[in-house]
């Protein structure tokens, strides 16, 4: 073989005959493709990363060619590097690359396994297994090649565990065992060859050694994980135990079945010769993953949707489906979001996913080790977006959609979707025209697909006009359509052009309704309503409805619930593409300023409206041109921004790019207590953090100092606490400077709480001290009743339970005279708290329901979680821990849709307790060690103290030694934090001395 890259990089049976860093990179790259053109930016990425120099290309040019003069030298042809237009490539046959030679021979076995000729697909599995000389291209740090590299040592890790299991069955347990042994030992998560080894060993009579394994596994799960291993181990675990194991091959771990496939559409059209040959491919060449790529409008998802349904019988064990939104308004989901999605797909608690990515991803694969599972990933971004997704598990197959060309995913069986043929895109026109008219002018209905391109999207478009126009032919729509010129050349495929429907359908409407519709291009949201389109025109909402019923007639508007309406993609990019002309310049830019406006009005009334004190006068804006508009979205209340959440964020972006700071700012803190309420802190960074540029660009410190005192917040609920307190310090600094003395009450206010999270209760008394301070005259309810909000919640936690009731019901004064429901909520919530620690169970609890229905109305979603909480302790201590757990996994959903990872943490310390309390020892055990080591990762030291407490409560009774082991750390922490606990723990340290 020329080259080797399962193992260090090997050229020409040497391993250091390519020296130089950058050319080991660039061969590793193009050998990683081998016969494929690597692009030169992505050589250029897997080089510099994210730091190329400016003569990057020169640099990559000056590599390529002393790579071509090393490989002469070494007796090889200089041309086997071939240079693209677009990137370079290396030939390379299969018998030239280990890794080509290593997938043959896999082939071959997995061949022979499933003729059932079991002694080749061993042979065939040894050879591609002695191809390895160690982990794939071993020191070539690049970024680039290391992601590609591991996925050529997970194949390794599969073709093993094949292997593995045809030499099982051929009676090999005993030759397996050193080699099963040290491969666990590396991969001790793989729940597939640890079975692999309990099983050998039990084939050989050393059942004890089997369940030791078994062990030894399920304590890492617990410390790697925070979970039990998967059923399938569990369930040979209780086999060994049985003794009636018997070796009948490796077995498969069973997996309960899922099925989350969307219904396949009925009227499917088309595709068949595709649908029959990627079938094809996937049975006889057990293609792991399928890209489907192609054009906005091609049909991608639908098709891969029949696919899925039609292979849903050979992968019995689950079909899973996820939306990645890589191309719509929606921002892409990220891996982690992606893969909680899935997980809960697959029936794993949401107490079970874990918070880090890396452990998230862990878990995904070993749930589908197993199994033999469908995933289709549909919508993809890019190829890194759903490579972090790919299953490991060698029953898998992945079916990925994206409108890019995902060449990153090496693993991938690539299929690019083309248009419809001209059979199947005249039935697509019958089935939405009618099929007798298509068959009288059959000439014409030809003429018609071919002027759309052979689109399915664009054929529905057209047959849809000709649906209702009963009395045009199809001639006339032909004539209509070879007549029309194509704003859209660059979704054209050769002579045919997408953009010829969209412009007979917008030429077809009033002037008025293609002004609407050029407008509506500027809207970046997924849906819209009325009034959003009339603030654009600057119409009355009546005239405007008559507007937008006019370009749903002519299918450049939909309309997919009453009041409602969308855009499809390519629609709104003719409508965006309309406007970017030249003499629309002064169109486009009123209607940006009329959309910006609009939204920021609303979201500045709904915020006044609400009654809350951080939402009221946020900054003095005119009168709107037109108020009824306003009023009639402002009516919506927090549902507007529920529905328009995406499209707020999207417009902060754009005011941000069309240079206008005042509103992009304004904007940003109008939609604060939405994304704060509501728990979407990501939002509200992105948001917050683009406001504050543009604060700066104004050279506005008032701004300034607003933007860093409200995005601080989102860092407090991610318990990112050194700086959410940076940003507030700060944010005091600038007010206190322009003395701005009424905003530095809510900044040292907003401080006080900080410095409580963390446990520094006296300073931030000391902040709540300087607050009040400053509040003298007449006013400030709004701003007096945060403080004491905040105010009663720290001395809550500080344990002074008398103090703060008198703070707390002072604030309930003060919320009943501004007639705030959120601060009514809050202080009876607070009020209830403290009197059930005081207590007073029974008004306690009445407190708490009251309080709960305020939080739930108003959208409250961390303090829901935490009132639940509190009545679930109430139910435990009453004696029902079952309708306790209930209540803290209710508080645990809410809290974790909030954001706040502190109050996950709290909630999941709650539910330990009542699981004690059920009698589920191990649960409550294995659920607080989890919590300390997240608590401990956000340096949340009060948490911390209570996981270890409920951990000293489990082992009590059996480890008495541990259990005072882990109080003492537990009263440690409760001391520096003045926590009420720490007399209870002091109390039981003394009894066990």
């Amino acid at each position: 073989m020329r080259f080797g890259i399962l193992g260090p990089l090997r050229v020409g049976g040497g391993d250091t005959t390519v020296t130089a860093g950058r050319d080991r990179v660039v061969l590793a790259m193009l050998l990683l493709r081998a016969g494929q053109v690597v692009p030169f930016d992505e050589l250029v990425d897997a080089l510099w990363e994210d730091r190329p120099p400016a003569t990057a290309r020169t640099q990559l040019q000056i590599c390529v060619s002393r790579l071509r003069h090393r490989l002469a030298d070494l007796g090889l042809p200089a041309e086997i590097i071939v240079t693209d237009p677009v990137g370079y490539g290396i030939r390379a046959g299969t018998a030239d690359l280990d890794v080509k030679v290593f997938a043959s021979e896999v082939e071959a076995a997995r061949a022979c396994a499933a003729a059932g000729q079991l002694a080749d697909a061993g042979r065939h599995f040894r050879a591609a297994l002695a191809l390895w000389r160690g982990p794939a291209l071993s020191g070539i740090a690049s970024r680039s090649v290391r992601r590609r590299a591991q996925t050529l040592d997970e194949q390794r890790l599969a073709a093993l565990e094949e292997c593995v299991d045809v030499e099982l069955r051929l009676g090999n347990a005993a030759g397996l065992l050193d080699e099963l042994t040290e491969s666990v030992e590396r991969n001790p998560l793989r729940e597939r060859l640890r079975g692999q080894l309990m099983l050998a060993l039990s084939a050989v009579g050393r059942q004890a050694d089997a369940l030791a394994v078994y062990r030894d596994g399920r304590r890492i799960h617990a410390e790697e994980l925070g979970i039990e291993p998967g059923p399938g181990l569990q369930t040979l675990h209780q086999r060994v135990l049985a003794g009636d194991l018997a070796l009948a091959g490796a077995d498969r771990l069973p997996a309960v079945p899922v099925r989350c496939l969307p219904r396949a559409i009925s009227d499917f059209t088309g595709r068949q010769q595709t649908i029959a040959r990627l079938i094809k491919e996937i049975e006889q060449e057990h293609v792991p993953v399928l890209l489907i790529d192609g054009m906005a409008g091609s049909g991608k998802t639908t098709l891969a949707i029949h696919l899925a349904t039609r292979l849903a019988e050979r992968f019995p064990d689950g079909q899973l489906f996820i939306d990645l939104h890589g191309h719509s308004e929606r921002t892409p989901l990220t891996p982690a979001a992606a893969l909680a999605t899935l997980l809960r797909q697959l029936g794993v608690p949401a107490e079970r996913i874990p918070l880090d990515l890396d452990d998230r991803l862990a878990l995904w694969r070993t749930e589908l080790a197993g199994r033999r599972a469908l995933v289709l990933l549909d919508n993809a971004a890019n190829a890194d977006q759903a490579a972090a997704l790919l299953p490991n598990g060698p029953g898998c197959l992945t079916i990925i959609t994206s409108r890019r060309r995902l060449v990153g995913l090496d693993e991938g069986r690539p299929c690019s979707l083309p248009v419809l043929d001209v059979e199947d895109a005249v039935e697509l026109l019958g089935r939405v025209a009618g099929g007798n008219r298509v068959a009288d002018e059959p000439e014409a209905a030809v003429e018609v697909v071919r002027r759309c391109g052979f689109l399915p999207l664009a054929i529905r478009l057209a047959g849809a006009r000709l649906a209702h126009r009963p009395r045009w032919r199809i001639t006339d729509l032909a004539d209509r359509l070879s007549g029309a010129r194509s704003p859209l050349a660059e979704f054209a495929v050769g002579q045919r052009s997408v953009g010829d429907a969209f412009a007979l359908s917008y030429a077809q409407v009033s002037p008025a309704a293609q002004r609407l519709f050029r407008l509506l291009g500027l809207h970046p949201g997924v849906r819209f309503g009325g009034e959003i389109a009339a603030a654009l025109v600057d119409l009355p909402l009546l005239e405007t409805q008559d507007l937008l019923d006019e370009l749903v007639d002519a299918n450049l508007a939909e309309e997919p619930e009453p009041g409602r309406f969308s855009l499809h993609d390519l629609v709104r990019e003719y409508a965006r593409q309309l406007l970017v002309e030249p003499d629309r310049a002064a169109e486009r830019a009123g209607g940006l300023e009329r959309l910006l406006d609009h939204h920021l009005y609303v979201a500045a009334a709904i915020g006044d409206r609400s009654g809350a004190a951080g939402s009221r006068g946020l900054f003095t804006l005119p009168e709107p041109s037109r108020p009824e508009l306003v009023a009639a979205s402002v009516d919506q209340g927090a549902a507007w921004f529920e529905e328009n959440r995406a499209a707020l964020t999207a417009l902060v972006r754009l005011a941000e790019v069309e240079d206008l700071p005042r509103q992009c700012w304004q904007l940003a803190r109008a939609c604060w207590r939405s994304y704060f309420d509501g728990g979407h802190l990501d939002e509200l960074i992105e948001t917050h953090t683009i406001g504050l540029r543009a604060a700066k660009r104004l050279g506005d410190d008032a701004a300034v100092a607003t933007m860093l005192n409200y995005l601080s917040s989102a860092f407090y609920r991610l318990a990112r606490f050194p700086e959410a307190i940076r940003l507030m310090e700060v944010s005091v600094g600038l007010r206190r400077r322009l003395g701005l003395w009424r905003e530095v009450w809510n900044t040292l206010w907003n401080l006080g709480g900080l410095y409580g999270a963390v446990g520094e209760y006296r300073r931030g008394r000391e902040c709540f001290d300087a607050a009040l301070e400053l509040m003298r005259g007449p006013g400030g309810f709004g701003e007096l009743a945060n403080l004491l909000n905040n105010l009663s919640y720290t001395l809550l936690n500080w344990g002074r339970y008398d103090e703060a009731l008198r703070t707390s019901r002072r604030h309930l004064l003060l919320a009943r005279q501004v007639d705030d429901p959120r601060h009514l909520g809050n202080a009876l919530g607070h009020i209830g708290v403290i009197r059930h620690r005081m207590g007073d169970v029974e008004p306690a609890r009445r407190l708490l329901r009251v309080a709960l229905a305020l939080k739930r109305r108003s959208g409250n979603r961390f303090g829901e979680g935490e009132v639940l909480n509190e009545i679930g302790v109430m139910e435990r201590r009453a004696g029902r821990p079952h309708e306790a757990a209930a209540l803290h996994r209710e508080a645990l959903i809410a809290i974790s849709e909030a954001g706040d990872r502190i109050g996950q943490c709290a909630s999941r310390n709650l539910l330990a307790h009542a699981l004690l309390h059920q009698g589920d020892l191990p649960s409550a055990l294995d659920l607080h060690h989890r919590v300390l080591r997240d608590a401990t990762a956000l340096n949340a030291r009060y948490e911390q103290a209570r996981a270890l407490d409920g951990i000293a409560r489990c082992l009590r009774a059996d480890d008495p030694a541990a259990a005072r082991s882990y109080w003492t750390r537990a009263l440690a922490l409760f001391r520096q934090v003045e926590a009420p606990e720490r007399h209870e723990v002091a109390r039981v340290l003394a009894e066990l001395r």
